[in-house]
């Protein structure tokens, strides 16, 4: 990795160096890489073999660099003005304090910078030929200048098992030491220099160079997954140079010891870490794949849909009749909202036949094994029926959580949901939820947690009471027992950051935050935007990601609202927020759209504050008792 700072001399110095004044690095988790001071990692590629000292100039560089046969110049200038020997005998008395010899050796007194400058230059080369990572940018917004100025916490990776290194982060945390470039330097190439992690934020990482101290002057945010952060040691293996930065140049005389006292017993990042990123941004889908997906303008059926584009495991997909591909849905690719062909005719749900008769050229089905899997369900015995009623995440206004009844029972453990009080005649806007799925509730639910339950559209008898309701419409509660109860320990707290997918125009995907948490419940508002713009989502949907998600994957990230637009969508949603949609996009109250009908006739309903906040990530029972 590094050798000999003072005056390039071939160092032996170990840890207990005299020169050294800093204390040990504390022990972090032990399943991250121990750096060791073996004598193979601290290496230095002056004076080895493949080294070269240009004859004119003194200039030490990669020896397959060096200009002519004989590779005794640095470049073809060097070469031409070696023939004037008052040239050449000026220039290396000037380097040396001596009179030239024929051959002169200026390896040990030649400055470091000069040094490396030669071998940096020749591995710039080479890695410009590499392909790298391109990060999209946002106008007006980094995630670190976000969190450092408003002090906030990020969700960590390990609560997105779908995404990237999501199941693998291991235990990278504040104090790992990286490699880094090292960008207070005034070389013209890329150099390096170590650096620790001080704060982490989802995937982003503020990192300060070794030997800053308490300095954040320099501080810096950088993606850990990216390009440009390689595990200590890298530098050495790949031949990079490591060169102290500048405003800290005059602090060590020995550069090499303190290295050595700082690293030994610290963590890193693996070995393979930058090979499991690129393996964990491997995705199944391909383009041209066709799928069954849920039709945006009627809930109640599915269409077939072409994969147009894969970006972190994001799918476009484009109906398969739109002939200019303009008419699209976005979704995850472990997304409960597609299934491979074939799925609707196995459990009875409506389906809407393309008038393409035959597969285009290059098209073809998804195997069935790329799509999530549901939990199997015992259907045999009690069961849900048709008419049961339940509380239910409504898809059209994942805001609220509303009284529902069980319209159809599926194959498979499927069921159609229907919204109480505002259902279509002809049933095109129920919807299609698994038994298991989070998004549905037992009678009770919002009471016991507090959370403001929606009633049917235009009933009068308020406050909501569900044994007055059941027994008016002469109805049953779905049986408790039958209902999702497990509650993983899914690492959530309320205030964390994240990168969340408006699911109103699921095309995008925005800062947010998490408000509340029910058990495995989410409450996600999208920064700079108005409460009822909210959504419940469960802590384990493939539409959350963390922090520095979109700059890995290159997808573009939706900043917050800025002050001009908060106040303009504030005056319209006040025009337009009782009206629902049926079209299924997402999230938020769309103007484009064909507006179906009123919601809650003027009501408005949020949530209350209680105690039932489960941040514990606790199993505990969370329904509440029937009445007789």
């Amino acid at each position: 990795m590094f050798d000999g700072y003072d005056s390039c001399s071939e160092d032996t110095s170990s840890s207990s160096s005299s020169d050294e004044s800093e204390e040990e690095v504390a022990p972090l988790p032990s399943s991250l890489p121990i750096i060791k001071n073996n004598g193979q990692v601290y290496t230095y590629p002056d004076g080895k073999s493949g080294m070269a000292t240009c004859e004119m100039c003194g200039m030490v560089g990669v020896r397959d660099a060096f200009y002519s046969k004989t590779k005794r110049f640095c470049s073809v200038s060097c070469s031409r003005s070696y023939s004037s020997n008052s040239k050449k005998a000026s220039i290396l008395a000037r380097l040396q304090g001596k009179p030239p010899t024929k051959k002169a050796k200026v390896l040990q007194k030649q400055p470091l910078v000069a040094k490396l400058a030669a071998y940096a230059q020749y591995q710039a080369t080479l890695q410009n030929q590499a392909k790298t990572k391109t990060a999209v940018p946002v106008e007006g917004f980094s995630w670190g200048n976000y969190i450092n100025s408003n002090s906030f916490t990020a969700a960590p990776v390990t609560c997105f098992k779908h995404a990237p290194m999501g199941t693998c982060w291991g235990d990278i945390s504040e104090g790992v030491r990286v490699e880094v470039p090292n960008t207070d330097c005034s070389l013209p190439t890329k150099v390096f220099w170590i650096a620790g992690i001080v704060k982490l934020a989802g995937y982003n990482a503020l990192l300060r160079y070794e030997g800053f101290e308490n300095d954040s002057s320099l501080d810096f945010w950088c993606n850990v997954c990216g390009s440009d952060i390689h595990p200590v040691g890298w530098c050495a293996t790949s031949g990079k140079p490591l060169v102290p930065p500048r405003t800290i140049q005059h602090k060590y005389t020995n550069w090499k010891a303190f290295l050595v006292k700082r690293l030994t017993g610290a963590k890193t990042l693996p070995p393979d870490f930058s090979q499991k990123v690129s393996e964990s941004m491997q995705y199944p889908f391909k383009t041209s794949m066709r799928v069954e997906v849920v039709d945006k303008t009627h809930l109640c059926r599915t269409r077939v849909a072409v994969v147009e584009s894969v970006i972190g495991g994001r799918l476009r997909l484009v109906y398969e009749e739109s002939e200019d591909k303009t008419d699209d849905f976005w979704c995850h690719m472990y997304s409960p909202l597609i299934h491979h062909i074939g799925w609707s005719r196995s459990i009875g749900h409506r389906f809407k036949r393309s008038d393409i008769t035959k597969k285009q050229d290059g098209h073809f089905d998804a195997p069935p094994h790329l799509f999530m899997k549901v939990k199997d369900v015992d259907a045999a015995g009690e069961w849900f029926k048709e008419g049961m009623k339940l509380e239910a995440i409504d898809p059209l206004n994942l805001s609220a959580i509303c009284v529902a009844t069980i319209r159809k029972v599926l194959a498979d453990g499927y069921l159609m949901i229907g919204i109480d009080g505002s259902e279509a005649a002809d049933g095109s806007d129920w919807f299609c939820y698994h038994a298991t799925s989070p998004s549905i509730f037992p009678v009770g639910f919002c009471e016991i947690n507090m959370i403001e339950l929606t009633p049917p559209r235009g009933y009068a008898k308020l406050p909501f009471k569900w044994f007055d309701y059941l027994r008016e419409t002469d109805s049953i509660a779905a049986p408790v027992k039958l209902f999702n109860k497990e509650v993983p320990n899914h690492g959530f707290h309320v205030g964390m950051k994240l990168e969340a997918v408006d699911l109103m125009e699921p095309r995008l995907v925005c800062v947010a935050t998490v408000t509340r948490i029910i058990h495995r419940l989410l409450r996600i508002h999208f920064d700079g935007w108005e409460d009822e713009y909210d959504q419940w989502v469960d802590c384990e949907s493939p539409d959350l990601y963390p922090v520095g998600w979109c700059q890995l994957t290159g997808y573009q990230l939706q900043p917050p609202a800025p002050q001009s637009s908060r106040d303009s969508q504030s005056s319209s949603s006040k025009q337009k927020k009782k009206a629902k949609s049926q079209q299924y996009k997402g999230h938020k109250k769309m103007t484009s759209l064909q507006l179906k009908e009123e919601l809650l006739d003027g009501e408005e309903y949020g949530f209350l504050q209680g105690a039932s906040d489960q941040e514990s990530n606790g199993s505990a029972s969370y329904y509440i008792k029937q009445e007789p």
